[in-house]
């Protein structure tokens, strides 16, 4: 495999960086997944999606060229990119999440100790924790009153604005903590963010925790919100701060949420700039992933069978079964992230299987751990269409695993597709870092997975 920069004229290595500049401005601008469903509708109304409900109202058929989209409870979205065969011959399919391993303020979260100001939390998705500690941290969510009055969040964003943190233990005191191992070092209960220290001087109380109550009277002031609305709110901690270029040759990026918003990133763009096709195109991008695609905005949720279902009512495909028959002859991407080679951690990795940044797109035949449990097999038939899709495209690609087989491993949604039938393998990049707070990703790589997914779309 060679690395991809090798091939680029000076005209690709623009198109590099137009691409990953509206990448990193999307990363900024969603770094919950409230935020990027925000951002996704923006983007697909301005190219002319409608919601799939104005149809459905009206009951006006849906005819080839349509666009259209689902928005599931601000979380999740569907979108539609009508074709011009029937849709039970089956879609082109392009999944990813758009959820990322954070800090979830818990119910009651605000409370005093020695006279400095907590929120006590509870950490989300699959984190190493002491990598959470002594960095400056963002407050992101939505609270809701309990007059349906929705409050949106966003404190430790602008360079004006203050941020938060979690404390750690100076070396000269550590001792013990040094001899705990990685996992112990941090517990989960002690990830409480340090949010102030000044106490309020407007009240004669004394009896107070003032710290706290100084929290509240700015969280009244800012937000008109109190304590007890904390009960019905959705609020994360995730890391301060954009994302910036890395490495001297600005080769890379460094940034929050690249797992998995690099591939929803291009799995939307890609869908967006597609071209009216003989089949139906879809891109669908849930929530919960980190947690095992649960709810109602994850994966396993009905929300996308019942949405085909729909689209069928309003194509007249009105076979019982047409909602299975569609997912059972659709092909699809699951859009994930791959583990890359990193030559400091040699040891977990089987070179010969590996992804490596800078060498393109990264095909990932089974994930699950061990001995392939909990993943999805693909088809070598499959295999064998998307390798010829790729080649006829110059689509530069690597075939790869999650790391040596009994070093551990990991799941995507690709094997809930393919619990209802659908063609399905793991498609994504390769990224350093992965589930930290900064994660990296290669500039060339994001190109080359954008230049797949519109070659899969087009092609399949």
């Amino acid at each position: 495999m060679e690395n991809v920069w090798k091939k680029y004229t000076k005209a690709d290595e623009e198109k590099i960086t137009s691409l990953t500049e509206e990448y990193k401005k999307f990363l900024n601008l969603g770094k919950t997944e409230r935020e990027c469903c925000e951002e996704i509708i923006k983007k697909a109304e301005a190219k002319g999606f409608k919601k799939l409900d104005d149809y459905l109202l009206k009951n006006i058929p849906l005819k080839t060229g349509d666009k259209i989209y689902v928005n599931n409870m601000n979380k999740a979205i569907a979108l539609f990119i009508i074709g011009k065969d029937k849709i039970t011959n089956g879609m082109n399919i392009l999944g990813a999440h758009i959820d990322s391993p954070r800090l979830d303020l818990k119910a009651t979260p605000l409370y005093e100790e020695s006279e400095l100001a907590y929120f006590d939390t509870h950490y989300y998705g699959g984190i190493k924790k002491y990598q959470w500690v002594a960095l400056p941290l963002a407050l992101h969510g939505v609270i809701v009153k309990k007059d349906g009055t929705k409050v949106t969040v966003k404190i430790g964003e602008e360079p004006t604005e203050p941020v938060l943190g979690i404390t750690d233990l100076l070396p000269h005191l550590a001792s013990e903590q040094m001899k705990k191992e990685a996992s112990k070092v941090i517990e989960g209960e002690d990830l409480d963010v340090l949010i102030g220290s000044k106490p309020l001087t407007i009240t004669k109380d004394k009896d107070k925790n003032l710290v706290k109550e100084n929290i509240l009277h700015i969280l009244q002031e800012k937000y008109a919100i109190t304590e007890a609305d904390f009960l019905s709110a959705e609020l994360e901690i995730v890391p301060a701060g954009g994302a910036r270029d890395f490495g001297l040759d600005k080769s890379m990026i460094m940034a929050y949420g690249q797992d998995d918003r690099v591939c929803a990133f291009t799995s939307l763009e890609a869908f967006l700039n597609s071209k009216v096709s003989s089949k139906t195109l879809s891109c669908i991008l849930v929530d919960k992933e980190e947690i095992g695609s649960v709810g109602a905005t994850g994966m396993y949720s009905q929300f996308y069978k019942n949405t085909i279902t729909e689209i069928c009512i309003l194509m007249q495909e009105t076979l019982p079964n047409a909602t299975n028959r569609v997912l059972q002859n659709s092909k699809m991407l699951s859009s994930d992230v791959n583990s890359a080679y990193d030559p400091l951690y040699a040891s977990v990795s089987d070179k010969r299987s590996a992804s490596y940044l800078n060498k393109g797109l990264v095909f990932c035949k089974y994930t699950g751990s061990r001995g392939k449990s909990g993943s999805n097999d693909a088809n070598c038939e499959y295999l064998a269409l998307l390798r010829k899709i790729m080649d006829d495209n110059d689509v530069s690609f690597q075939i790869s695993e999650l790391g040596k087989i009994d070093a551990g491993g990991g799941g995507t949604i690709a094997y809930i597709l393919a619990n209802e039938n659908v063609e399905v393998v793991d498609c994504g990049i390769g990224i350093l870092n992965m589930h930290a707070p900064w994660e990296i990703s290669a500039k060339a790589d994001i190109y080359e997975v954008y230049k797949g997914y519109i070659a899969f779309l087009e092609n399949a």
